[in-house]
């Protein structure tokens, strides 16, 4: 299918459009994508003239249609020491001596804002100029004449090709979310940095190189395929993977768009990157002491609380100070978890808004936030959707959003309906900011029984007898923070959750949890074999070994510690050694 967007424009487009839209405007138009297929057709081609006013060298341009997490690219230009100028009108696009556009979110839904704010056009103009010009994940999609995407639907029509998802069938599990290598196919500029370094990943849909796109690749990277990782034009840049989040080699690629004469501070550290790395990621349970104060706290098969005459709550730190430790650390992502409150009005919880915001200034790796995300109605009657909860996250630094106890209501409702309402905060923010931008924690227990007939879920044969000589068991889903036991195992709720659109399983095990014996290989082994999805193995680990066991037994694509590494027992980097010393390829 041919992409028409930049010449489907009337000239009344030309007009001075205000680029300030409400949030709640944006959720309705991304709501909409997919009524929204762009329309074959050519009328007159819009011409919009820059005015002569140039911004100063020190100032970057950026594009954000308001969907998904653009905060940490602000911080990360911040970080690097430039301001930033926000396009408002086409004009500013036009204007614009370096123009960064960091595309979040489904691509339908983008191509319908660029359109109804006039920018598609403009942006158009600005690339076939030549004029400086880096796009980041879906900014690099839209570049191309279309997406199969809830499509098909056109693109900007620039690179020819059309954007298609990954193919889970060949074992490869989508999205294709991780650190993974590039293949470097010609000299690219802002990539000299890298060296045999891993990047960041996070996407189900790619671009693939043929003949007719060759003059514009610049590196590939191997998923199942060979994906189009970057693409170069003269001054006209884009990656698929994203560098505010890739660390500091990801630093080195804004920094050299930026300024392209600039040298690395540093030689950058050679790595071995050859394929998807296992992901180590440091997890932290956030919550209010009794004093007040926010705390990074971990509990012993969910409890909390010191076993002392005063049961304080177990204090192991601050959580922006640790969350800064662990990413100088090496971990892979951060994922907070917050496990007290506002649960009666989510929105309201600005400490935790905040340590998301103060965080993404210094922390350019993935992360994550679960606790209370889910529809709510507040003391004066409003009701706030699940959609608006998970939009302030995203724009206060969170890159994927996870859900518990919401997640399992849904799958629940599911079975007995089989039907998807499109209603449940699964449905609601898949569906705008894509599936890999939702996490479902799955908070699991053992119920021994003594055969697989006993029950109506999936069991497995367990290697030690139950307390009563059960040979088997089933692992039974939980929603409050593990207190209170639902219908539902977790091989039946994983299989559910995915098709409703999760991206990703955070597994966690009641059992297992803070007792550091080494996580639940048989249920790590049941849900990453059931599902195509990634899944991020979660309780138990109490050393290095407890890792490579459960890369080297299951599917699992990450493992994610919290007490080991709050109370320094054991260091990230010492986890990664053993991984590459045990051959698993790992970022470092």
């Amino acid at each position: 299918m041919e992409g028409v967007a930049c010449a489907s424009f009337t000239s009344s487009a030309s007009k001075s459009l205000s680029f300030s839209l409400s949030q709640s405007s944006i959720i309705t138009l991304r709501q909409n994508y997919h009524n929204n297929t762009l329309k074959s057709k050519s009328p007159r081609k819009l011409v919009i003239r820059a005015s002569s006013g140039s911004s100063s060298g020190s100032v970057v341009t950026l594009l954000d249609y308001g969907a998904g997490n653009v905060r940490s690219v602000r911080n990360a230009i911040r970080y690097l020491g430039y301001e930033i100028e926000d396009v408002r009108t086409p004009k500013d696009i036009l204007n614009a001596d370096r123009l960064i556009f960091p595309g979040v979110g489904a691509f339908a839904s983008a191509m319908d804002v660029l359109t109804k704010t006039g920018m598609a056009e403009a942006l158009c103009t600005h690339i076939e100029n030549d004029r400086p010009f880096l796009g980041i994940c879906l900014g690099l999609q839209l570049l191309f004449d279309s997406s199969e995407e809830n499509g098909p639907v056109n693109g900007l029509g620039l690179i020819p090709g059309v954007v298609g998802r990954f193919n889970s069938l060949n074992g490869f599990r989508v999205p294709h979310i991780g650190w993974n290598a590039l293949q470097i196919a010609k000299d690219s500029e802002i990539l000299d940095d890298i060296g045999d370094r891993h990047v960041y990943f996070v996407h189900s849909y790619r671009a693939m190189p043929s003949n007719d796109n060759k003059e514009w690749v610049s590196s590939t990277c191997n998923y199942g395929d060979d994906f189009i990782a970057s693409i170069r034009r003269g001054n006209v840049h884009a990656v698929q993977f994203h560098p505010e989040k890739s660390g500091d080699v990801g630093l080195s690629v804004l920094r050299r768009f930026l300024n392209p004469k600039s040298q690395g501070s540093k030689k950058p550290t050679q790595g071995k990157a050859s394929k998807l790395a296992k992901r180590v990621i440091a997890c932290l349970d956030v919550r209010t002491n009794d004093k007040g104060d926010l705390v990074v706290t971990k509990g012993d098969q969910y409890d909390v609380r010191e076993q002392t005459k005063e049961n304080e709550v177990r204090n192991l730190g601050k959580p922006v100070e640790l969350a800064g430790q662990y990413y100088q650390d090496g971990a892979d992502e951060v994922s907070f978890l917050n496990i007290t409150g506002f649960r009666d009005f989510p929105l309201g919880d600005l400490p935790m808004l905040q340590v998301l915001r103060h965080t993404s200034e210094n922390v350019f790796v993935p992360l994550t936030v679960g606790g209370g995300i889910r529809d709510f109605t507040d003391a004066n009657g409003r009701y706030y959707s699940s959609l608006e909860v998970a939009s302030e996250y995203f724009r206060s630094g969170a890159d994927k959003i996870s859900i518990g106890s919401d997640a399992v209501y849904a799958a629940e409702e599911y079975i007995k309906t089989k039907v998807k309402t499109g209603k449940s905060s699964l449905e609601q923010i898949s569906k705008v900011y894509g599936n890999q931008a939702v996490v479902v924690s799955i908070d699991p227990r053992r119920v021994y029984v003594q055969g697989p007939n006993d029950v109506q879920f999936k069991t497995i044969r367990v290697p030690k007898p139950g307390p009563n000589g059960e040979e088997y068991a089933w692992y039974q889903c939980t929603v409050n923070g593990g207190r209170e036991g639902r219908s539902i195992g977790a091989y039946e709720l994983a299989k559910v959750v995915e098709e409703l659109g999760a991206g990703e399983i955070l597994l966690n095990c009641i059992d297992c949890d803070g007792q550091g014996k080494g996580f639940d290989i048989d249920l790590i082994k049941l849900i990453s074999d059931a599902v195509s999805i990634p899944v991020i193995a979660s309780s138990g680990a109490g050393a290095v070994e407890h890792f490579s066991e459960v890369f080297m037994k299951t599917n699992a694509s990450a493992a994610l510690a919290a007490g080991i590494f709050h109370r320094k027992e054991v260091p990230i980097q010492s986890v990664k050694a053993h991984l590459l010393k045990e051959g698993i390829e790992v970022r470092i």
